[in-house]
């Protein structure tokens, strides 16, 4: 480049060329000026290199290729920076959806494990703990009885531990069906079931929505997040009404039931988890739109709890009002 610049001073310098010609060395030289100037620029910074990464090393000037080609490179700078510029904005408006998956055994963790098996315990030892009405002197012999009749605590126990295994078997499965899902699902799609419920209520509060579009978005997405956790719990509670129809040796007069029998009776259960299911999926996603106007975060949390929870009980409560079985 400095070369170049020497050579022009040189040639605008010496008398004997002429005017005409001083002015076309001028421009061819200026233009391979420009063009090596270009060819350099292109070289170090790639097309969409400042847009993406910024603007590092020394500003190249222009004013040394002359003043005869200003306005070509300056279009040629301009619709460059035009089309950096496009491209910059294209990507700042795409969305990201970052998709993070839990280990696959997360629910035999330490402290999953703990909560799990204390919630169990709790929830089966409990009602021993409740207190008996007092007895009057007058009734010896039903007091007699009651002290004659043992406190059963191995029952319990063995309860406690079918509802561990079985909450490690939803939460396992759980864990697969996400797999599935990131496989086998657009990445938005899988994005918008594996992400935060609360954060994403939290986000959805930020945006200044309305009242009743505010629910239903925060319902509709609290529906998406929670299907998997349904559909893992229908799955696992499938298998063990199998497992109590077919395979299971029964003690009471069910003993002596034929296939057809098993069969009809596992038809009602099916039927009766599939209720239950989606009584626990609705009434879930509806505490959670309605939870979240009173707190975003754990409103969101604490009605889509007690919706799972509540469900399945309202749901048998309406099929035994309309003398239905379930």
């Amino acid at each position: 480049m400095s070369g170049i610049a020497l050579l022009l001073d040189l040639l605008k310098k010496n008398p004997s060329l002429a005017t005409q010609s001083l002015h076309s060395y001028s421009l061819l030289s200026a233009t391979v000026a420009a063009s090596a100037a270009a060819a350099s620029v292109a070289a170090v910074n790639p097309f969409a290199y400042r847009a993406i990464f910024g603007e590092y090393g020394l500003p190249i000037a222009y004013c040394d290729a002359g003043a005869s080609v200003a306005w070509n490179t300056e279009d040629i700078s301009t619709g460059q920076s035009a089309s950096e510029d496009t491209l910059a904005d294209s990507l700042c408006k795409t969305k990201e959806y970052p998709l993070e998956t839990k280990s696959l055994f997360s629910a035999f963790k330490l402290k999953s494990l703990a909560m799990t098996s204390l919630r169990s315990f709790l929830l089966f030892y409990l009602p021993l703990l409740e207190p008996r009405p007092p007895f009057e002197e007058t009734d010896d012999l039903l007091h007699e009885a009651s002290e004659e009749k043992p406190v059963d605590l191995v029952t319990p126990f063995h309860n406690s531990l079918k509802q561990i295994i079985r909450e490690v078997s939803v939460v396992t499965t759980r864990r697969v069906l996400e797999r599935f899902a990131v496989h086998h699902v657009s990445r938005r799609m899988a994005w918008k079931i594996l992400k935060d419920l609360p954060k994403s209520a939290k986000r959805k509060a930020a945006r200044g929505m309305p009242t009743l579009l505010f629910v239903y978005s925060v319902g509709r997405t609290t529906f998406r997040g929670h299907f998997l956790g349904v559909a893992a719990s229908w799955i696992v509670q499938v298998i063990i009404e199998i497992y109590r129809c077919f395979f299971r040796k029964h003690i009471n007069d069910d003993e002596d039931l034929d296939m057809n029998e098993r069969f009809r009776l596992f038809r009602r259960k099916f039927y009766g988890t599939i209720v239950k299911s989606s009584a626990s999926l609705v009434f879930a996603s509806a505490g959670a739109g309605i939870g979240a106007l009173f707190h975003p975060s754990t409103g969101q949390w604490i009605g889509c709890a007690l919706g799972d929870f509540a469900g399945p009980i309202i749901a048998v409560i309406c099929f035994e009002k309309f003398h239905l079985q379930l």
